[in-house]
């Protein structure tokens, strides 16, 4: 009896062994992962509170002892780049992460345009240009890629969802955002390092939406999003609770089902099926949800910068797209604790049919100025998109040529980044203006080797006068300024140009060949 006491004791004993929580590392952190080469390293996870972890990685060694609700943080000394390495974290038990490289990490956001996939698979909205090229020519082990599940979240979350680092491949870039893949295949052959990329992006998705509750919250201009939300979240539990809507919605879901038996039954197309309630905890244009479940677990894995590819989805709230950039920008940066790195973005494509009205007014025409008014905030840039619309469809809101949107993004990182002052990483910015006669002298920045008109022809501008009503203008470049004017105004005031949602443009660089920003003079 002695003897079965104390096995049972022991068996008691390694069964409450094994309750305890293995220590494990964060999902951002697994095999074939990059690393950012000379910045401090932080790398965290979980285990028994109180329990000492250790970690060894490419010749240094670093504890941290888990806190009270079991997480620990620790950081390396800064790494050159190189690779590969093992790292062993060890707690109670061991864990072994291999293929570890160190580079240069950005990290990657937006809606559908940064999400777009290199190839269909199962998107047949995606794809690029030369599609099975690329596809066969993507080998680059150097490349690696971890990508965010779409976890919308009201609570923040300790953790993304993924699959984990994968190497860039023919049988794995195709399901890879293409913009940042071209991106990052041109900063590789540039660099000659590692490149991750730390992919969270979701189609369709709004600028507060990967915004912070609190960094909202300070800005009584997105109290009207606040309230939008809180509402309907009010009105989602009680549809979810309320006895007489939910057997309303399970008799409508009933008729439709015998609607549609007898709708095939007669060769007839089926009934639409009843809309139910969307939870807007799930719902990717809600406040703060994307920051929650899909950016906070992400901080503070140690970058370079950040790509942001969006605006499409915020025309609702385009009169005050630049102040949740400005918001967004500043908290991720606070988030990160790694000072005011780049953030580098993307400024909204032309879209639609050709329009050759002077001026023509549109939700995505106030995005685009706003995006170019974000440049104000230090140590950001823009790539200008105003030309990347599919030649034959242009109505196509996933534009296919993202190889050269991945060159331009590589510029400005090239540039703002990495310090190569020599890289021309901007089409031409307005500047200012000069009134001279019945004419108006238009002063940019960025003209580096000078200015260019597409197909030696400009167009595109806009001139006013006094009543504040814009015409068709002439211009002609001299120098680097360009000279605007029109027979009908003699006493001008203002310019606008490419001021449409898919406008006449004309204005590049000699250098790079880069488009110039849509702009206005004036702000009526």
């Amino acid at each position: 009896m002695k003897s079965l006491k104390i096995s049972c004791l022991l068996f008691a004993f390694l069964i409450a062994q094994n309750l305890k929580a293995n220590v494990r590392v964060a999902s951002v952190f697994s095999s074939h992962m990059v690393l950012q080469r000379d910045k401090p390293v932080p790398v965290w996870g979980w285990a028994d509170p109180g329990e000492q972890v250790r970690i060894t990685f490419n010749r240094q060694t670093k504890q941290a002892t888990a806190a009270a609700n079991g997480k620990w943080m620790l950081y390396f000394d800064k790494f050159s780049a190189g690779g590969p390495y093992i790292m062993t974290v060890k707690g109670k038990n061991t864990l072994t992460l291999h293929d570890i490289y160190i580079g240069e990490v950005w990290l990657c956001s937006g809606q559908s345009n940064m999400d777009m996939t290199v190839a269909k698979e199962d998107r047949n909205w995606a794809g690029v240009f030369n599609e099975a090229e690329e596809l066969a020519n993507a080998d680059y082990p150097l490349i690696r890629v971890i990508d965010a599940d779409f976890t919308p979240s009201v609570p923040v979350l300790d953790e993304i969802k993924t699959p984990g680092w994968e190497i860039v491949t023919p049988k794995t870039v195709g399901h890879m955002s293409a913009a940042a893949y071209f991106f990052a295949r041109n900063l590789q052959k540039k660099l000659k390092v590692p490149v991750g990329l730390v992919v969270t992006a979701y189609g369709a998705s709004t600028a507060e939406a990967w915004t912070s509750k609190p960094a909202l919250e300070a800005n009584p201009k997105f109290t009207r999003l606040l309230t939008a939300f809180r509402d309907k979240l009010e009105q989602y539990a009680k549809a979810n609770t309320d006895t007489a809507l939910l057997n309303k919605a399970a008799r409508d879901l009933n008729q439709w089902r015998l609607d549609t038996a007898k709708a095939r039954a007669e060769g007839k197309p089926a009934p639409r099926k009843p809309r139910t309630a969307v939870n807007p905890e799930r719902d990717q244009h809600s406040p703060f949800v994307m920051w929650n479940g899909m950016v906070a677990p992400l901080a503070p894995f140690a970058i370079r910068g950040a790509l942001w590819y969006q605006g499409e989805s915020n025309y609702p709230s385009a009169d005050i797209y630049r102040e949740i950039m400005e918001a967004l920008i500043t908290d991720w940066r606070k988030q990160w604790k790694q000072g005011d790195f780049p953030f580098i973005y993307v400024q909204l494509a032309n879209h639609g049919n050709l329009i050759t009205e002077p001026v023509k007014e549109d939700p995505m025409v106030s995005v685009r100025d706003a995006q170019r008014k974000n440049l104000s905030i230090p140590n950001t840039a823009m790539v200008v998109a105003i030309d990347n619309a599919d030649p034959q469809n242009p109505g196509n809101i996933h534009p296919k040529n993202k190889q050269e949107i991945g060159r331009r993004l590589s510029l400005a990182a090239l540039a703002l980044a990495y310090g190569q002052k020599d890289v021309a990483y901007s089409g031409p910015l307005y500047d200012r203006l000069q009134v001279e006669g019945n004419k108006i002298r238009l002063y940019f920045k960025h003209t580096d080797a000078g200015l260019t008109a597409k197909s030696g022809k400009l167009q595109g501008f806009a001139i006013a006068g006094e009543d504040k009503k814009f015409v068709q203008a002439e211009a002609q470049i001299i120098g680097n300024t360009i000279l605007v004017s029109s027979p009908d105004i003699t006493k001008p005031v203002a310019v606008r140009y490419a001021w449409a949602k898919n406008p006449l443009i004309s204005i590049y660089s000699s250098k790079e060949n880069l488009p110039a920003s849509p702009f206005r003079t004036d702000e009526w």
